[in-house]
């Protein structure tokens, strides 16, 4: 493949929603290159989902190894050797790095390393070194992803104010830490650092910690993480004009109701979002529609420009690597004339990964209920379950939403040990229109976590036919 193009696809960005749609794009046939400025991988695998959740794995660990008593295990005491957590850390991203290399290259695709911009609907000028070159493309798909979201009047210095970049690479664990914004970001690292031995306030301006998530698994993780120890101030708004750098930490007054209080930490993480990397890349210029910084796409992932298509966490859906994947997927269908399966946006599964997990996928009961729809709900506790008690892991529960007239199942929301790995079952049920009385009767092994999903469909189900 001529390195100069012209290529049938050109795609800016190598993140999960890049290579994705790279790989597809080959593997149907069509010529492609890969601009990344960086690494392949993007945010998910080097700044997001991988290094975090070796965080997160380790912190699991430690909380077990301080409970082994229980399970008649006799050890020492056991600490967290951080500067060996972070080694591996390194060592997994790394050798997903080097796969995700191999893989693409296999494939085919052309990978150009420099900053990627549109040159016109049917180009992308590239610059690497002071050198410039202009890729000829028969479509561009634009794949930047995202960046922590900046507040302004705070600006993070990477020791003492951090974003979650920059939280990845503190050498150490500070002893305080305050999180402002209990969205999935901000409640895995106030986990991670209070079993890390931090003193944890998680500050969120809503009702509740993971405000987009069913009411009630929202207030059992609330609930939960107080129960650990963990300060959780919810419908707090920090005074951005007090954040202030203090001798060896940072203060700042939150404003809770008819309170204000003053809060000193030594490290202040910010986690209120992201957003989208749209700036400086050509697509104005090129007349890209663009609404609150996010592209403009149609169902097929098209701009209002033809030729031009966005994926990923630009196009502000959900931004999940996942949904990025799944983005690039049917760009590169699309553009290869194949009839793609549409992205069904709330039927795709979410999942964070603090302690306990939530995991959830399809409508919360708040969102079904504002349809007009008539509910039915059920809900199964893990305290009841066996295997979570086995585990040592009773806290949480499973709740199921479905339609009460036409019986479909419209949410399954998990909160509790293992459950992202649970609610692979839900997004499949919601994929195949699942009813509950499908769900309810799919026999799960025992002892298993599972089998609290089809209590849980069972509790919310009709009652049974008489013969």
């Amino acid at each position: 493949m001529d390195p100069t193009g012209p290529f049938d696809v050109v795609v800016i960005g190598g993140g999960w929603g890049g290579y994705t749609a790279a790989v597809r794009a080959r593997q149907l046939g069509l010529s492609a290159a890969l601009v990344e400025r960086d690494k392949l991988g993007g945010t998910c695998l080097h700044r997001g989902c991988i290094p975090t959740k070796v965080l997160l794995q380790s912190a699991e660990h430690l909380d077990l190894a301080r409970r082994l008593s229980e399970f008649g295990v006799r050890v020492g005491e056991p600490a967290l050797d951080y500067e060996t957590v972070r080694a591996r850390k390194d060592q997994v991203v790394d050798q997903l790095f080097g796969g995700l290399r191999q893989l693409v290259k296999a494939n085919g695709v052309e990978i150009i390393a420099g900053h990627g911009s549109l040159a016109g609907a049917n180009a992308v000028r590239v610059r690497q070194d002071g050198r410039e070159q202009e890729l000829p493309a028969g479509n561009v798909i634009i794949a930047t992803g995202s960046r922590p979201k900046r507040l302004p009047g705070i600006e993070t210095d990477g020791r003492w104010i951090i974003d979650s970049d920059q939280a990845l690479e503190l050498e150490h664990v500070p002893a305080s830490v305050m999180i402002l914004g209990a969205g999935a970001v901000g409640v895995e690292f106030a986990s991670f650092y209070h079993d890390a031995g931090a003193e944890v306030t998680l500050i969120e301006m809503l009702p509740a910690v993971l405000p987009l998530e069913d009411k009630d698994i929202s207030a059992l993780l609330g609930r939960l993480f107080v129960k650990r120890g963990i300060r959780v101030l919810t419908g707090a708004a920090v005074a951005l004009d007090t954040v202030r750098l203090a001798e060896g930490g940072v203060e700042l007054d939150v404003r809770a109701g008819e309170q204000t209080e003053h809060l000193r930490a030594e490290c202040l993480l910010v986690a209120t979002g992201r957003e989208p990397l749209t700036a400086g890349i050509g697509l104005e210029e090129a007349g890209v529609q663009l609404d609150r910084g996010f592209a403009a796409v149609d169902a097929a992932l098209h701009t209002n420009v033809p030729g031009v298509f966005a994926v990923g966490d630009i196009t502000g859906s959900l931004l999940l690597a996942h949904v990025a994947a799944a983005q690039g997927i049917l760009a590169a269908e699309t553009i290869a004339g194949v009839a793609g399966a549409p992205v069904d946006y709330p039927r795709l599964p979410r999942a964070t990964y603090c302690r306990p997990q939530v995991a959830s996928v399809g409508l919360t009961e708040q969102q079904a209920s504002e349809s007009g729809r008539r509910l039915k709900t059920g809900r199964a506790h893990l305290r009841a379950n066996g295997k979570a008690l086995i585990l040592g892991e009773p806290d949480g529960m499973v709740k199921v939403i479905a339609d009460a007239e036409s019986d479909d199942l419209l949410g399954l929301h998990l909160i509790g040990a293992g459950v992202t790995e649970m609610v692979a079952e839900g997004a499949l049920a919601t994929f195949l229109d699942a009813s509950l009385w499908e769900l309810a009767h799919s026999v799960h092994p025992h002892p298993t976590l599972s089998e609290a999903i089809g209590e849980a469909a069972q509790a919310a189900g009709r009652p049974p036919r008489k013969l």
